[in-house]
This record gives C-alpha cells, structure tokens and sequence, in this order.
C-alpha cells in the first residue's frame, strides 16, 4: 500500500510544438479537451482533466516573456522551452501537495533542492462560460540523475474553482489517470530521489525496474528494454519520461475508435497502446480500471 506521507499523482506536463493540433488529437483519442490558457511567463496550455489529476498540454506562445533561471528561482517557461528544444513529449512530472512551503523544506533538507516555492492564478473559464479564479504553489525539486527531467509538487488554493466534473467525463470511458512511466538505464540510481521527492517506497520489478505505488496512481521506471517492449518506443541513453497510462472500461472500445481514426496503436495483453512516434512524443496506454 502507498505510504501515508506519500503525494499522488497531480498533474503532467507535455510539451507540444502545436498545441491546438496536439488538442485535436487528445479530442480524438476520446478526452475531453479544455480551452488554451496563457500563462503570464510566455507559455499556453490546454488541460485534460481526471478525478484529482489532469495532463498539461503545453507550448510556447511568447518567449519573450519567458525568465531565465535565477539563484533559488526555478524558470517553469525556460524549462518548458528547454524541453521543447530537444524535442515534444512528456518532460515534468508534478505531485499534489498540501503544503507546498512545507515540501520546499522538505526538498531542501534532503539534498534534492533549494528553490522559493512559486505561487501563481489565473482565470479560468466554467462549461457555462464563466470566469473564476484559480490559484497555485509550486515547489521544483531537482534530480541530477535525470536533467532532463522536471519534478514539482503543486498545492491546489481554490480547488473547488479548478476540478470539474463536466471535464472529467471523456468519450473514450477514461475514468482515472493511473501511472507515469520513466525510463533509465539505471533504475536504481532513481530510488533514493524518488523516495525523498514522492514521500513513497519503492520496490524492484521482475524487469529490473522500480516501482512506487502512490495515493493516486503509480510511478514506474522502466529499463529502455522494459519500455520498447511495453511502449515501442526507441531506448534512451539517459533518463527521460516515457509516457503515461489511463484506466478505462472497455479496451475494445478504445480499439476500435484508435482503428476509426488511423491512429497508430497496438494491444499488448490487458492494454492498448498509443506509441510516442503517433502521440506527440508522449506514450499513451489504456488499461483496464
């Protein structure tokens, strides 16, 4: 069971060169995409929502707005521009948090982190087309046995502003966002960051890989043998996300709507996946709930 300190899944982010295709293409696989916000540091995103996590679509509009880097300052528009220069896909991965200057200590005492926590709002606009606020604070970790990847915790101040369940329901039965997939060469050397980042334990897999079971979710890192067996998708020669995977209720009916569409896809047992050569640079499985 996830250990009850443990964070849960909360939210990723995918960059996407195009991000009104990359949302018609969401809209395709069966979710339900939301509208294009803009951030005031230069970048724009569209959302997917799940009960209590949601996917960041997420490109660069104005990088003229975006700040550098700065001592204890992380720059969340330079990283997402940073990312995109090496190319689309899955590159942050975010946990909720309850108490963000809190975890900002916490990251700080254990080695993995010296960053302000980071607090933003924005409007954000209901089904009915109303406007209200919502509101933010991060705290950034930083794991130096994967550079390219971006870790958060993100405290949520007007909860009941951001989660809906109108956004939630999502043609293709997806009820839950359900695992996040990193792979290394190394596993192992991600044990003791992820352990002080998620508050949960790992634990070996068959494959050689780790596992942590979360209060929402799970984190997976995976062998690059692991992950072109399962995704498909090219071995990475250092530490990168992979994708991530979503619970439904019926795998044949995602089947046979990714068939309807010609999107690329295969069935491996009890999942059908997307691989990230056809989604954007980000793997996308659908398993059974």
């Amino acid at each position: 069971m996830p250990e009850t300190n443990a964070h849960g899944l909360d939210h990723l982010v995918i960059g996407v060169a195009d991000l009104d295709a990359a949302g018609a293409f969401y809209a395709d696989l069966g979710f339900r995409v939301g509208a294009r916000n803009r951030h005031p540091w230069g970048t724009e995103n569209r959302i997917v929502q799940f009960p209590g996590a949601f996917l960041e679509l997420i490109t660069v509009g104005d990088a003229t707005l975006i700040p550098p880097h700065a001592p204890r300052s992380f720059s969340f528009g330079a990283f997402v521009r940073d990312a995109l220069g090496r190319g689309e896909g899955m590159s942050m991965l975010v946990l909720e948090s309850r108490d963000s200057t809190g975890d900002a200590e916490g990251f700080r005492g254990a080695g993995i982190g010296d960053f302000e926590p980071f607090f933003f709002e924005r409007q954000a606009r209901r089904p009915d087309g109303s406007e209200v606020r919502v509101a933010f604070s991060l705290a950034f970790a930083d794991n130096r046995a994967a550079p390219d990847c971006g870790f958060f915790v993100c405290q949520q101040h007007e909860p009941q502003n951001f989660w809906n369940p109108a956004f939630q329901q999502h043609e293709n039965g997806t009820s839950a966002l359900s695992a996040v997939f990193l792979v290394t060469p190394e596993p192992a050397a991600q044990a003791d960051f992820l352990r002080a980042f998620s508050g949960a334990a790992s634990f070996a897999t068959p494959e050689a890989g780790l596992r942590l079971p979360l209060p929402r979710g799970r984190l997976e890192v995976l062998t690059p043998q692991a992950a072109a067996a399962m995704l498909g998708d090219p071995r990475p020669e250092q530490a990168r996300f992979a994708g991530f995977a979503v619970t439904v209720r019926e795998l044949d009916i995602v089947g046979s709507r990714l068939a309807e569409r010609g999107i690329a896809h295969h069935r491996d047992g009890a999942r059908v996946v997307v691989p990230a050569s056809a989604a954007y640079g980000c793997a996308i499985v659908f398993e059974m709930g």
